[in-house]
């Protein structure tokens, strides 16, 4: 089958899915979780053929890797996501005008939704889980890292369509090539809107060859600002939470701004990251700080590209500021609009933080490693945009949905 082919093939199925009612649509799911685990060992045989192409030192090893737990934890949020109220046909707005028409905006599926995303083969299920529940067929171009285990996802969703008695072709997964994804971004006819997950560099390519309408999930450049008023033990476990929890996802902290006056403070702010082994990118007044009281082969001094980069590593950046406002002019300039984060006894420093600072997700006193869906209490997420224009943040059932105007008369005309 050519990928135009696979590509009509959806969009008819796209009108079957629409047509199920919620039961229907939560039977479906609750069914797949059943399958997951059923199947779990092809699964994890499938993630160990694409594990050992990895080296286990790559930082992305760990979102690659399947186990029984991460199976488990899979089966559970699509459980969570057929048990979410259904987000169509929901009164969004109404009114009745003065000639006695009346209006509403109502909820409604994109139609086809397509995903491009990289070495994690849970966002087959989360991306499938929540396009079904909210009425989208699918179309999958995962990575190459990850096909193995992504064909057999496919092939768990697809044979649970089958037995539901509902159209396969709901979901299809295309080729992990460079190719098949500039075909899918071209398929104007076909895809409603894409959706790219990933790093900057994939982000970049979706959004500078699209002519499919896209909605951008940005890079994760995370910043955490310890400010003058802040409460050392919670700034240590915020910060160790935030960047060591894993490393390797859009929400871990990849710079640290600590104001000057808690310089003395820094030793043991950080002091649990050395446990973890944790490469500390310095400016010249923290690495004068925390010299010989952070281990020196872990000590670096920083450079113009240690800040604004997403690391994805036992890596991060420190920089010490003398305001709250070097440190809003940090965020700005090297922020990706993500997730940041201030730790601050000051409420009045806090609300100016989230004020000001122009990102996704902004926090006080907690780490921006609940920057998440499921965290968020939306079931699964299709990703975390960090785009103004439409959806913003952990982009979960709502965000699935469009909408358009029902409009009901009684024989009026314009004049």
């Amino acid at each position: 089958m050519s990928l135009d082919q696979t590509f009509a093939a959806v969009r008819s199925a796209s009108a079957d899915i629409v047509s199920l009612s919620e039961e229907q649509r939560k039977a479906v799911l609750l069914h797949l979780a059943d399958n997951l685990q059923q199947r779990s060992a092809e699964l994890l045989e499938a993630n160990a053929r694409d594990l050992e192409r990895m080296e286990k030192d790559n930082p992305l090893y760990d979102r690659l890797q399947l186990t029984e737990v991460r199976i488990e934890a899979i089966a559970s949020d699509i459980r969570c996501v057929a048990a979410l109220p259904d987000p169509l046909g929901r009164t969004i707005e109404e009114r009745t005008l003065p000639n006695g028409l009346r209006l509403r905006k109502v909820s409604v599926p994109f139609g086809v939704i397509g995903v491009i995303y990289e070495a994690r083969p849970n966002v087959t299920f989360d991306v499938f889980s929540l396009c079904l529940k909210s009425g989208n067929a699918c179309i999958l171009k995962g990575g190459r890292d990850a096909d193995c285990s992504n064909r057999v996802a496919e092939s768990i969703i697809r044979d649970t369509l089958a037995a539901e008695g509902i159209n396969p072709n709901a979901v299809a997964l295309l080729p992990a090539t460079h190719e098949a994804a500039l075909e899918m971004l071209g398929a104007v006819d076909y895809v409603d809107v894409v959706i790219p997950r990933g790093g900057k560099r994939l982000i970049s390519f979706v959004r500078d060859n699209a002519r499919v309408p896209c909605i951008e999930t940005g890079a994760g450049v995370v910043n955490c600002y310890f400010d003058e008023f802040g409460d050392l033990e919670m700034g240590r476990k915020i910060v160790e939470n935030a960047k060591t929890r894993r490393v390797s996802v859009c929400n871990a902290l990849d710079c640290l701004l600590v104001h000057s006056s808690r310089l003395a403070d820094l030793p043991e702010l950080v002091a649990s990251l050395a446990e973890k082994s944790v490469e500390i990118y310095c400016d010249e007044r923290s690495h004068a700080s925390l010299e010989g009281a952070y281990p020196a082969h872990l000590l670096l001094h920083a450079t113009s590209e240690s800040y604004g980069t997403e690391f994805m590593d036992y890596k991060m950046s420190l920089k010490v500021v003398d305001t709250l406002e070097e440190c809003l002019q940090h965020i700005a300039t090297y922020g990706s609009g993500h997730s940041e984060s201030i730790v601050t006894d000051d409420v009045q420093r806090g609300e100016t933080f989230q004020t000001r600072v122009d990102a996704a997700c902004v926090y006080v006193n907690a780490p921006t490693s609940f920057t998440d869906g499921g965290q968020f209490g939306l079931g699964a997420e299709i990703g975390i945009s960090t785009q103004k224009l439409g959806p913003r943040g952990p982009m979960g059932l709502c965000e699935m949905t469009t909408y358009k105007w029902l409009i009901n008369g009684s024989g009026q005309v314009r004049k």
